[in-house]
Parts: C-alpha cells; structure tokens; sequence
C-alpha cells in the first residue's frame, strides 16, 4: 500500500513514519515538497505520487498567531484539504484538534459533539472537517509532543533551566499526548479500514500545571534537571493570550480503543518513554 504523509517534518508525521506498518511503502512529504497552501502543488503531489492513502499530518499550529493571520491558518488548515479531497480519490485520513469544542462540556468530548470552536485556529480546523467525505477517517488529537519537536514539555524543560521559578496555567484542563501512540493508533485505524470520526488522546486528566509538574519531577529522575524549582498554578486570566482556549477539553477515547482492543495508556507513563528518548537525544 502506498502512503503519502503531509506534514513529515512535524512531530506526527515523524512519528507516523517511524511507526509504519511492514506493507506500507510510505512517501512522506514536508512545506518545502509541497506547499499546502497552493492548491495547483497538492494536486501535482497527488498526480505525481499516485498513492493508495494519504494521511494529512500537517496544520497550521500557531494558535495565538492565527486570530492575526486566520486567512492563511484556514489555506492550510481546510482548503488544503478540500484540495486533498478532489485532488485523491481514495480515503484521506485527517488530523484535527480538541480546539474544535468550546470547553463548556461537563463530560469527556465524544466524536459526535457539537463543535464550537473559540478561536481562529479551531475554526479553520473545524472548516477543514466539513471537507472530509464520509468515507475518510478524522482524527481529533490534543496536547502533542514528541521527543526533538517543538512542544510544551521541551518548552518546559528549557524554562526549568533557566528560570527561578515558574507559573502554569492550572483552569485548563484535557489529556497531553505522545505523538508515538498517537501515530499507533493512527495505523491501527487504517489497519481496522475505519472510517468517520474518532478520538486519540493518552488515559488521565490534566492541568496544565499538573502536566508541568509532571514533566519536572520525571525529568529530575531521569537526571535531565539538576534542580527543582517552585511552579505556581495560575489562571487563564491571569496569563491572557490573543486566542480564546477551552477550559475543559478532554477527548472520549471509547469508541477508538474498543475498536482497536488495545487498551489505554496513562499520560504519566507515555510522557516517561518520551523524557527517555529526550535523553537519548542528547
């Protein structure tokens, strides 16, 4: 089966190509192979590269940069993949966002909730679901990281290096996950030949700030730190940033780990596997 993954430079897509199955002949591609944002490049992508399944891994991130700049957030985000759509006649797996939802949920966010997103961001990744056909495969992720990429817990680790101490937002509240399972279960999905909307976030619950604290204390074990400074819980109002984001935003898992029968993975221990790897790094 030939696979063409967007976004190969990224943390998912990394970690999609590292975690490919045996039968899969994977074609990877980043912005400097194809810009998302040219419409005429995607469909010359899906000429050239003829594959069986494309897995778009690639978005348009900047979350807080997007409320200034959502024409271009929305390039990449939908109509790139209403491009994708007409350009590739097969299935099109697609990656979207906990931004989708506005917070206000008493209960985990099943796939079938209504979205309400709160920010440019989440609003071009919405647009970007009303283009999948229902014989594509979405799935909706939250709070990525990956070993080497640019994310919170490497933000974090940095800033531990370097500040006194430090404050994290303790009012919002979801699950992190590691872009390695989430490629695994990206795989099994298409393995299973799923189709319509699933969620993928690692098992638990947390803050911000518990995921902070989290990241120190596994940190200092491993010998990544050699001190430990104080982190004090803050609120969203008192860090305010230029994209509104929800409050609570956790994904219901369910339906993807009963179709799978694998099982769910805590946060805690995924976040270790991912430290170890920083490690190894160097």
């Amino acid at each position: 089966m030939k696979v063409l993954v967007t976004g190969a430079s990224g943390q998912l897509g990394g970690a999609l190509v590292v975690t490919a199955p045996a039968g899969a002949e994977v074609h990877a591609v980043d912005r400097a192979a194809c810009d998302l944002a040219d419409a005429d490049a995607i469909t010359a992508l899906i000429r050239d590269s003829a594959p069986d399944l494309v897995i778009n891994a690639a978005a348009y991130t900047a979350v807080d940069k997007a409320e200034a700049d959502e024409e271009t957030a929305r390039a990449i985000n939908a109509d790139a993949v209403a491009a994708l759509v007409a350009a590739h006649p097969g299935k099109l797996v697609h990656v979207s966002t906990d931004f989708v939802f506005d917070g206000q949920s008493s209960r985990a966010y099943r796939p079938d909730d209504e979205r309400a997103p709160l920010s440019a961001y989440g609003r071009t990744k919405a647009a970007g679901e009303d283009h999948l056909r229902p014989t594509d495969l979405l799935v909706r992720t939250a709070w990525v990281y990956a070993a080497g990429g640019a994310n919170f817990v490497r933000t974090m680790l940095r800033l531990m290096r370097e500040k006194p101490a430090l404050n994290v937002v303790v009012d919002q509240i979801g699950a992190p996950t590691w872009a390695t399972g989430l490629a695994k279960t990206v795989w099994g999905l298409v393995d299973k030949d799923a189709s319509g909307t699933f969620h993928h976030s690692d098992a638990g619950v947390a803050s911000w700030y518990d995921f902070a604290v989290a990241i120190q204390e596994e940190a200092r074990a491993m010998g990544l730190l050699t001190e430990m400074i104080p982190i004090n819980p803050i609120t969203t109002a008192d860090y305010p940033t230029p994209a509104k984001r929800p409050a609570f935003s956790l994904l219901d898992s369910s339906k993807t780990r009963e179709l799978l029968g694998d099982g769910y993975t805590h946060w805690r221990l995924n976040l270790w596997h991912m430290l170890r790897e920083e490690k190894a790094l160097g």
